[in-house]
């Protein structure tokens, strides 16, 4: 029986409704991410679509290409290669061009023309269908004396959906692909059965889509939190970067809330599921993303909002050289009337004016200078995806920076370790005077001092404990290990352990004074963005170990540069209003263009206000809680070492993860819209000139009478003209970052993190804190 299970489930619950307690069977289908996959499926035929109808372009034309070779091999060349030269065999293979990759290009210029919008797609098919019906004459009327130039649909074609491809390829990478942001939820949890939370109640695994409210969920250390809930049993700290971006864990207790696809660190959380399987935080961005996505119109390139015009303009040109040498031509010209009669000459005319003005030009103006463009972004470690992007953000005139990982590098480091009885610091020690002065008190030196914390807390994952191990690795201090059987800990206070027969404890001061440390008077420390981490030795305080999310060195230069650019900036954090105020004055932002204390949808609503003032708005961003802001902006960039969420969304991405990329993308961007403009500029010019010499203007003075063959060439030579600028921009570019250098510095390890004096203020504005948690209110714990 293939429902076997559904059916036995169902008549129990019928059977224990039936005996007074209402049940039911739990749906543990897997609903999952049904939409986003099929999104990525259709995603990927069109790209599969685009390349098959690209490469069988590219392949029409290799063959056009090598029936010209056969023509100049002559005699020389076998008999069966003549084939590929014969006007028939060019008609079959614009035939296929045609109908086969260019048919849904026509067909959507066709209908463009209809609607009376005609585009890019309206240029490229009556430049095709023209050139097309005017070889077809010359092939089935040779009297006529035309030279036939079936090749001329089948390039042209070739190169527009090269270019089309690219395109399409950058847009599908730029659609958000919610895959990657969706892997944090996890896709089981531990359902605890039955009503106790105290005792040793069995769990079952199921599906998290099946999950109700009001159930109560299992979540060990180092799991995912599988819903949005209440904890209602244990404790422990929770990394909630994902949702927030701040680098700190926060301490979870009975009462306070949990998000799914956070991560719980140290210890066991019983949690109260408070939304049904699905709904959740996370699933909430993921469709904040969808509807920001789908609120953005497409950019229209500039060759696109002239073309249009240009194309009724060429078709009026093309019906006016016909009447007016159908009508007037033998009567003003009969001299230069040729043996076909007036009306060859005019079909012939009006045809040539259709040919010169084949739009290759025009449409090569803007994608080679896009190809040249991002390719010179990409060897500049930027990801710059599609002309539009370039375009947008030429046009920006305010930039909004997320603060954790996007102002400063986004993770605890050490800044500096201070130790008893040292005589280096006066104004902002960390230690009361009593303790820093009192010669009784075993001296530690700074090194040993980072050795023995780093000691105990490698066995941790704890944020701040990588980052004391990190430091003391990055200074050449000895490895010492832990006592087996002596490691301890407390989340949200500290851990303590024997190394070295000493007994280390490393954390707050209370969870100091809980394991012997003497500490006559705590400290009063004030400051604003830095952590503090006590460390005793056996029943001494030994000393303390500074730790902050350091601002990145180049962000003040970066704020100073688009400042004097004229573009405005604003700081938006997840983070308390201190922190963030502090960061924004080191890197050169006002404090009231500072939003603190944010939600993701909160920053989205930032975002649509400033657009709603007309702005032009850039948002950059590293984490799962930028993406929907990242969505909603006209440009969206994301540092290279951020979660792939902000980068699927974001429309640049600097992966060398340096703010100074954003000035290199800005001035990219702005010299690439110089090259279009430039590229649109030469080929009206080309059309302004060629159009009157292919109606016929000089036929009466010189004599000069244009052949679609000529008309042709003319066109090449104009788009090589465009290509030739286009390629320019890489030289002019280059030349201008030729003395640019990365900001490299050396220093020696310990030096750079184990000192005393500092007149950096950053390090001497500090916060009070503890080791391992910011708590709900902002303090650390």
């Amino acid at each position: 029986m293939k429902n076997w299970e559904k059916d036995l489930g169902e008549n129990l619950a019928n059977q224990l409704t039936s005996c007074g307690f209402t049940s039911c069977v739990r749906d543990t289908s897997q609903k999952g991410n049904i939409s986003s996959q099929r999104k990525r499926e259709e995603r990927m035929a069109l790209l599969k679509e685009s390349d098959r109808r690209l490469a069988i372009s590219w392949a029409l034309g290799a063959v056009c290409v090598f029936g010209h070779a056969s023509h100049f091999l002559g005699n020389m060349a076998p008999p069966w290669i003549h084939m590929f030269h014969s006007s028939g065999f060019h008609m079959a293979l614009s035939l296929i061009a045609l109908f086969g990759p260019g048919r849904r290009l026509l067909i959507d210029g066709w209908k463009s023309l209809c609607r009376g919008t005609p585009n890019m797609n309206t240029l490229v098919g009556l430049g095709a269908v023209s050139s097309f019906t005017v070889s077809t004459i010359a092939a089935l009327m040779p009297s006529l004396g035309w030279t036939t130039f079936f090749e001329e649909p089948v390039m042209l074609l070739a190169f527009v959906l090269l270019g089309r491809n690219l395109e399409e390829r950058a847009k599908l990478k730029a659609t958000s692909d919610m895959t990657a942001l969706l892997n944090f939820l996890p896709s089981k949890a531990r359902l605890l059965l039955g009503s106790s939370i105290e005792g040793e109640s069995p769990t079952v695994e199921i599906p998290c889509s099946s999950l109700s409210m009001g159930d109560s969920v299992v979540v060990l250390p180092g799991e995912h939190i599988p819903a949005d809930g209440i904890v209602n049993g244990g404790k422990s700290t929770v990394d909630e970067s994902s949702l927030t971006g701040e680098p700190l864990p926060v301490l979870k207790q009975p009462g306070d809330q949990v998000c799914a696809g956070t991560v719980n660190l140290n210890g066991t959380l019983m949690v109260e599921v408070r939304r049904p399987g699905g709904d959740t935080v996370m699933g909430a961005i993921v469709q904040m993303v969808e509807d920001a996505q789908n609120r953005q119109a497409p950019v229209q390139r500039l060759a696109d909002k002239i073309a249009g015009r240009f194309s009724y303009g060429v078709m009026a040109l093309s019906a006016a050289t016909f009447a007016f040498w159908s009508m007037f031509g033998s009567k003003l010209f009969p001299s230069i009337i040729p043996q076909g009669g007036v009306i060859l000459l005019a079909l012939q005319l009006s045809c040539n004016v259709l040919v010169i003005s084949c739009p290759c030009a025009l449409g090569l103006a803007t994608p080679t200078a896009v190809l040249v463009g991002t390719s010179l972004g990409a060897m500049r470690g930027l990801l710059i995806r599609g002309g539009d992007i370039l375009e947008k953000f030429s046009m920006v005139d305010t930039v909004v920076f997320d603060k954790t990982g996007t102002l400063t590098i986004g993770k605890p480091v050490v800044t500096k370790v201070v130790a008893v009885g040292s005589q280096e610091r006066d104004d902002a020690s960390p230690i009361s005077d009593s303790n820093l002065r009192n010669s009784n008190l075993p001296h530690w030196s700074e090194s040993e001092i980072l050795t023995l914390a780093a000691g105990v807390e490698s066995n941790t994952l704890h944020p701040i404990a990588k980052a004391v191990v990190q430091a003391a690795r990055s200074a050449n201090c000895r490895n010492v290990m832990v006592k087996d059987g002596t490691f301890e800990q407390e989340p949200g206070f500290g851990a303590t352990a024997v190394v070295e027969e000493k007994r280390v404890s490393v954390g707050t001061l209370e969870w100091l004074g809980r394991q012997g440390v003497k500490n006559e008077s705590p400290p009063d420390i004030r400051g604003l963005d830095e952590t503090l981490v006590y460390v005793g030795v056996d029943d001494s305080l030994a000393g303390a170990i500074y730790v902050a999310d350091k601002v990145r060195e180049d962000a003040a230069g970066t704020v100073k540069s688009l400042a004097e650019m004229g573009i405005s900036t604003h700081v938006l954090s997840g983070d308390k209003h201190t922190a963030a105020e502090y960061v924004a004055a080191l890197v050169g932002i006002e404090t009231d263009k500072v939003l603190a204390g944010v939600k993701p949808n909160e920053k989205t609503k930032f975002i649509s206000k400033l657009q709603e003032e007309k702005k032009i708005v850039a948002m950059v961003g590293d984490g799962i809680n930028d993406a929907a802001a990242l969505a909603q902006s006209d440009v969206g960039i994301a540092m290279g070492g951020g979660v792939g969420a902000a980068t699927e969304v974001a429309s640049i991405v600097l992966m060398g993860d340096k703010l100074t990329q954003i000035l290199d993308a800005l001035e990219l961007s702005k010299m690439t819209m110089r090259k279009i403009k430039q590229n649109l500029l030469w080929a009206f010019m080309y059309n302004i000139v060629g159009i009157p010499v292919a109606a016929g203007v000089l036929l009466p003075v010189t004599g000069t009478l244009l052949t679609p063959s000529l008309a042709g060439a003319m066109m090449g030579i104009s788009s090589l003209g465009v290509m030739a600028n286009s390629l320019a921009l890489q030289l002019q570019f280059n030349s201008k970052h030729k003395h640019a250098g990365s900001n490299t510095f050396t220093s020696n390890p310990l030096r750079s993190i184990v000192r005393m004096d500092s007149t950096d203020p950053q390090e001497q504005d500090l916060e009070k804190g503890g080791h391992f948690s910011r708590q709900k209110d902002g303090k650390y714990a």
